[in-house]
């Protein structure tokens, strides 16, 4: 692994991510300590329910504040994959949503589209949402930087390389399951988004706006194609570059997950923020959850493996393996002479 000093270019957008993310954290803070800034409603912030959604998202953009920083220090490059990746995969699914869609929603509806006539004043809709675009795209392009410099590998190699795989059946029959439940979730959410109405509650359909309809389609055309990105990476044919269909699956399964899980949240905690209406949308969310949790366990297995044939590293640690244990090397010659004369030998490479 490269431990070189962060540059320039990941440097900045780690800062830029950590200024976008200081508005919100602050407004959290806020309310965490009984303000009612932004709220129509003082005594919203004071339920259970939404203090304790107020410390989850607080927590999560801490999480990705201390990501940030760990982009532009050397000891970021010593933290365990597993502690990056993970909320990384979350973090970055959810946000490409909101970077999508908060834009294409002021398109289509201007920015009476933040006016949504609940407990939460529409400044606070539009100032977190700028927000959220600007911690994505400092946060990923940090993340990128930070990944082209510690798996260098993933963006040298073509979708074709084959490497030796102990779970390929397994991520074969799981790719073509996730394909068909994330094809069956992105295609109920288009025809939504089209204007179908089988499965939603009356009142959910009556109050879905163009630009809900918008967002629909964006995640559903994420699903399908985190399906089929996450097929062509198991079947590892072509001769385009490895990380195209990386990223797609990436964004594509975090979304599925990040988005379905907080809409589960939302409902099952009948927080004030959710319609209280159970239905289609409900289960749309919990496949959508399921299948992406699946298919981000299916990349696991296979980036750990790719990374392990790739880099001679049976299991990364320091140098920057995948599974963040160990530092283990394949032995560099045989551990018998040639005389089989039986003085076989432990081999010690100076591993910690």
């Amino acid at each position: 692994m490269n431990e070189q000093k962060a540059g320039i270019g990941r440097i900045t957008a780690a800062v830029v991510a950590i200024a976008a993310m200081l508005p919100y954290l602050t407004l959290k803070v806020l309310w965490l300590t009984g303000s009612s800034v932004g709220v129509t409603d003082p005594e919203l912030m004071n339920g259970s329910v939404m203090m304790g959604m107020n410390a989850l998202t607080f927590a999560m953009d801490a999480i990705a504040l201390v990501l940030a920083l760990a982009f532009t220090m050397r000891w970021g490059m010593r933290l365990p994959a597993l502690l990056v990746l993970l909320p990384l995969w979350v973090g970055a699914g959810l946000l490409s949503v909101v970077m999508v869609t908060a834009p294409l929603s002021v398109v289509i509806e201007g920015v009476s589209v933040f006016d949504t006539g609940g407990p939460i004043e529409p400044w606070v809709y539009l100032a977190v949402y700028t927000g959220f675009i600007g911690q994505g795209a400092g946060l990923m392009t940090a993340f990128v930087l930070y990944a082209r410099d510690r798996w260098s590998t993933v963006f040298s190699t073509s979708i074709g390389h084959r490497h030796p795989s102990l779970t390929r059946p397994f991520q074969t029959v799981v790719g073509w399951g996730s394909l068909l439940v994330a094809g069956i979730v992105g295609g109920t959410r288009l025809f939504w988004a089209l204007g179908g109405t089988a499965g939603l509650p009356p009142e959910t359909a009556a109050a879905l706006t163009p630009a809900g309809s918008m967002r629909e389609a964006v995640q559903g055309l994420m699903a399908i194609a985190a399906g089929v990105a996450l097929m062509v990476l198991v079947r590892a044919r072509g001769r385009g570059p490895f990380w195209r269909p990386l990223v797609v699956g990436w964004l594509g399964s975090g979304a599925m997950f990040g988005w379905g899980l907080y809409a589960l949240t939302v409902t099952f905690t009948a927080g004030p923020l959710g319609s209280g209406i159970l239905g289609g949308p409900d289960f749309v969310a919990l496949f959508g959850t399921l299948t992406g949790l699946v298919m981000g366990m299916c990349g696991a297995f296979l980036l750990t493996e790719r990374w392990a044939a790739l880099s001679g590293v049976l299991a990364g640690g320091p140098s920057g393996g995948l599974s963040g244990v160990g530092d283990v090397q394949p032995a560099q010659q045989p551990l018998e002479a040639e005389d089989g004369d039986g003085d076989r030998q432990a081999a010690y490479q100076g591993h910690r």
